[in-house]
């Protein structure tokens, strides 16, 4: 008799299908087990309204969630971008898997790179803090930008280049790419231009805390995709957002990255940036240190930087979300 299939929860974006398809056949391998997706709408995909309008924190997870503590999925997969930095009852992230590109990506009109947009270039782009970070490059760089905010899927927002509506769009390398189109990109975005969010290019798999015997097992199970570079990096980068106390359509941008020596990673360096959306006041400040071994030592290196950046006037910059 073959096993029951386990049921993935997704998002029914092409972008969430397509993570989703990529986890369920990483599980199947590992658990021997067919998986099959359950998709779900939420509030997030449904809403027309601005991000930072609609609470950003969690607008794509909370009927995952809900789904999963009622028992109709067996696990979920989310952008670790969308996921509330605070652990929820009853869940648990039980892999991370290795990350995807971390980058931000320009997809613009006539194959051109950020620096070579003409002047007064319209820039859509639904992230604060992707606008921040434009803005204050081109005040530093003499370029005339203005950054329009946009929500949508991938073709929508590529949509708008193509129809000449906007002339370049910002998005994730990491979700073109899962989707096959990382080809139209017409310029890599350096994180020493444009930092990325915090988690952005990873996935989180969620499930049940173990309260039974098939939620212990599917967690062990699902361990062996557990990435513990991508885990550290994503922890730390999220502490950080946690300590400014921002929520997810915040403009605070952070990277961790390993420092390697040859094939030995030696040390980690984080990296936090927050702004004003024109641009005219970042606090962006990094710390380096050894790669953290600890969950609680990646939670304090966020923690640290944080406390920094807030020293130098970040919360000031957030808008109504800093308290």
């Amino acid at each position: 008799m073959t096993e029951k299939a386990l049921r993935l929860g997704t998002r029914r974006s092409k972008l969430a299908m397509a993570q989703s398809g990529q986890v369920a056949d990483a599980v199947s391998q590992v658990t021997g087990r067919p998986v099959e997706l359950v998709e779900i709408t939420t509030y997030g995909d449904v809403s027309r309204e601005a991000l930072a309008q609609i609470g950003g924190t969690g607008v794509f997870v909370a009927a995952l969630r809900e789904a999963l503590l009622r028992g109709e999925v067996d696990f979920a997969v989310h952008s670790l971008k969308d996921l509330p930095t605070a652990q929820h009852e009853g869940l648990v992230v039980a892999a991370v898997p290795e990350r995807e590109d971390p980058r931000d990506v320009v997809v613009a009109r006539d194959a051109r790179k950020l620096t070579d947009l003409p002047r007064g270039a319209r820039i859509g782009t639904g992230a604060p803090r992707r606008m921040a970070q434009l803005n204050a490059y081109a005040r530093t760089h003499g370029m005339e930008i203005e950054t329009v905010p946009i929500r949508g899927n991938v073709d929508t927002r590529i949509g708008y280049v193509r129809s000449g509506e906007l002339d370049a769009v910002v998005l994730a390398a990491a979700g073109l790419n899962r989707v096959g189109r990382i080809d139209e990109v017409t310029d890599f975005l350096s994180v020493d231009t444009v930092l990325p969010a915090p988690g952005q290019g990873a996935l989180a798999i969620e499930c049940r805390a173990g309260n039974s015997a098939q939620d212990a097992a599917l967690i062990a199970a699902l361990a062996e995709l557990d990435d513990p570079f991508t885990r550290v990096a994503v922890t730390a980068e999220r502490s950080l957002l946690a300590a400014l106390e921002a929520g997810c359509s915040a403009p605070v941008g952070a990277l961790a990255d390993l420092l390697a020596d040859g094939q030995i990673v030696k040390e980690m360096r984080l990296r936090g940036v927050v702004g004003t959306t024109d641009g005219s006041t970042l606090v962006q400040l990094s710390t380096t240190g050894p790669v953290p071994e600890t969950h609680e030592a990646a939670l304090a290196l966020g923690r640290e930087l944080a406390t920094e950046m807030l020293a130098q006037g970040a919360a000031g910059l957030m808008g109504e979300r800093a308290h």
